[in-house]
C-alpha cells in the first residue's frame, strides 16, 4: 500500500495567502455514490500536503490530478484539463500527482507533499476539481524508441483514460 509519497517540483508559491485554512474534496463515482475524500492542509516550508483515501475502487494504479475546474458533473469532463498555473506540459503541470494505488480491496490512501500550487490558486473564479483516472498516467513519457515523439494526447493527458472519479475543492475553516 502506498502510504507516502514526497514531491518536489516547481517553484515554490504554496502557501502564499492560505492563512492557514485548508481544502477538501468529497470523491464520488459517475453514479454520485461516495468513494473517498481528498484534504489539502498547509505543511511546512511553504509547501501543502495533499491526503486522498479512497474505497469502493477499481483495484491497480490509477491517474490523480487536480483539474482546471470545480465541477463535477458525469462523466467529469466538465472539470476541464488539469490544472497549471504556467503553462507547462504534462508531467509538469501544476496539478500532477503521482498516481495512487488501490489495492485488490478496494481501498488506497496516499500523502503527497508538494510545492506547485497553494490553497490559494485552486480558488480562482471557476475554482478547482480532484480527478481519479481508470487507467495509470504515463507523465507524456513515451521514449523514443516506439515513437518519434509522445503525441498530442499523451502530451495533454498521460493517457490515464476516463474519468472515474471526482470531487470539487472546497475551503474549510482554519486548523
Amino acid at each position: 500500500m502506498v502510504s507516502l509519497v514526497s514531491m518536489a517540483a516547481l517553484a515554490s508559491s504554496a502557501g502564499a495567502n492560505d492563512n492557514g485554512a485548508g481544502a477538501e474534496a468529497k470523491l464520488q463515482d459517475r453514479s454520485g455514490n461516495p468513494v473517498g475524500k481528498l484534504t489539502i492542509n498547509p505543511h511546512e516550508n511553504g509547501t501543502v500536503a495533499v491526503q486522498v483515501r479512497v474505497h469502493d475502487l477499481p483495484p491497480g494504479f490509477h491517474g490523480f490530478h487536480v483539474h482546471a475546474v470545480g465541477d463535477c458533473t458525469p462523466p467529469f469532463t466538465s472539470a476541464g484539463g488539469h490544472f497549471d498555473k504556467d503553462k507547462h506540459t504534462h508531467g509538469s503541470h501544476s496539478g500532477d500527482l503521482p498516481v495512487l494505488q488501490v489495492n485488490e480491496n478496494g481501498t488506497g490512501k496516499a500523502t503527497i507533499h508538494t510545492d506547485r500550487f497553494s490553497i490559494a490558486d485552486l480558488f480562482d473564479s471557476d475554482g478547482s476539481a480532484i480527478i481519479i483516472h481508470a487507467n495509470p498516467d504515463n507523465y507524456a513519457n513515451i521514449p523514443t524508441r516506439y515513437a518519434a515523439a509522445p503525441d498530442a494526447a499523451t502530451l495533454a493527458t498521460g493517457d490515464a483514460g476516463d474519468r472515474i472519479a471526482c470531487g470539487v475543492i472546497e475551503r474549510t475553516a482554519k486548523q
